[in-house]
């Protein structure tokens, strides 16, 4: 019987680890461990670019991929993990209970907006998490033009100033005009508890945020927070109400649940901590990569951040590492000292920088130019072609040369 490597999740993370645990299987001529996806769908979803219209179109097939790389896909979705049998318990797709054993496990099952246990923000909140909740706010957003115009109508309030958050509230006075036409009088309001525009994302970039939501009409409500949500508006930490149709729900993200079934340390986002080799500390057959692991990414104190710039890095080596710990090669540490940032910013443009301190480089329509290339070709997959596919899933390659 062959042995099983098995990947939980089929995002940025668990695409690579695939791709990258076949690479070296081939390289050494194993035709004895097996590889398996276990996913919902065999579909990469492009959840950095759910901030955008037309989102049903942000998705990209994976059957043909793994097929040409000799990499099983099981339709499901995980629903236990078992470490003393080493056993996945999971529902099939036809709603049916299963389970699968494993050899290796690769916990690859990502994230999800954080909800608050506030009023109302289950039942009227939007979000740009997850593509079904992206085509929700999509169709949201066209049938406004059905309404009666009002200030309501008209206006959309994005709860969180973060990353997200602007790259949501930027895009919308386009789409906003493109629903309504163009001489609605929107409105787009971003309430955060920062002090200053842009605090999040740090002192060097905050200046061209402010410069480019404000050349765009965005507002921004500071150290403040949304306090309640209902389907005419919200109330805030500052005692004020905001009429709005529209809410997005933008703040704190948090690990898979499924981490949570797994004995080890977590950070403040329920990620597993891991070691150089992206295995779970105090576990031998468990690695943990993407959105649920918590790693180093140098030896200066930075850890890598949910988002598809690591993933990606973080996909190629937990495959590659956790083929070779069944091959009994050497593995090759998880590094990515490079980071950088490239925001949307709307009709304005965008802003590139390097660097954890985020040195501006590039800004407005060469900041869009490089945007658009990161959008719609370098995070999507490789060819469904064995060769190129697996050259692209070395973990040496740097994702930011």
């Amino acid at each position: 019987m062959k042995q099983q490597i098995l990947i939980l999740g089929a995002g940025f993370s668990g695409m690579w680890s695939a791709l990258s645990a076949a690479r070296l299987l081939d390289m050494h001529n194993r035709s004895d461990v097996a590889v398996s996806v276990l996913a919902p769908q065999a579909e990469l979803r492009v959840r950095p670019r759910f901030y955008e219209p037309e989102v049903h179109s942000m998705k990209a097939p994976l059957a043909e991929l793994f097929a040409a790389v000799g990499v099983t896909f099981i339709k499901g979705a995980a629903q236990s993990i078992d470490t003393t049998n080493k056993c996945i318990g999971y529902t099939d797709g036809h709603g049916q209970h299963n389970q699968i054993r494993y050899d290796r496990l690769i916990l690859a099952t990502g994230s999800s907006v954080a909800r608050p246990a506030l009023p109302g923000v289950n039942e009227f909140a939007f979000d740009v998490d997850q593509i079904e909740q992206a085509q929700k706010l999509e169709s949201h957003i066209k049938a406004l033009a059905q309404l009666p115009d009002s200030e309501a109508r008209n206006t959309v309030v994005v709860a969180g100033g973060g990353f997200t958050g602007i790259e949501t509230a930027t895009e919308m006075p386009a789409r906003l005009r493109a629903a309504l036409g163009a001489d609605a009088k929107t409105r787009v309001i971003i309430v955060d508890r920062g002090q200053t525009i842009g605090a999040a994302l740090g002192e060097n970039i905050s200046p061209i945020i402010a410069q480019a939501t404000d050349e765009l009409g965005v507002e921004w409500l500071l150290d403040t927070a949304v306090t309640g949500i209902d389907a005419e508006g919200v109330s805030l930490s500052n005692g004020q109400r905001i009429a709005a149709k529209t809410v997005v729900w933008t703040v704190g993200v948090r690990a898979s649940a499924l981490a949570e079934q797994i004995e080890g340390e977590r950070d403040n986002h329920g990620r597993l901590h891991v070691d150089a080799n992206l295995k779970v500390i105090g576990q031998t057959d468990i690695f943990a990569t993407g959105d649920v692991a918590y790693a180093a990414t140098d030896d200066q104190g930075n850890f890598a951040l949910m988002t598809c710039q690591h993933a990606i890095a973080l996909g190629r080596s937990a495959g590659n590492n956790t083929a070779a710990s069944l091959l009994d090669v050497a593995p090759i540490p998880y590094r990515q000292e490079k980071y950088v940032t490239c925001l949307d910013l709307g009709q304005w443009g965008a802003v590139y920088t390097e660097g954890w301190d985020r040195q501006v480089k590039l800004v407005k329509e060469e900041g869009k130019q490089l945007k658009t290339q990161i959008n719609t070709q370098w995070i999507y997959p490789p060819a469904a072609d064995r060769a190129t596919a697996l050259a692209a899933a070395d973990p040496l390659i740097p994702v930011v040369a």
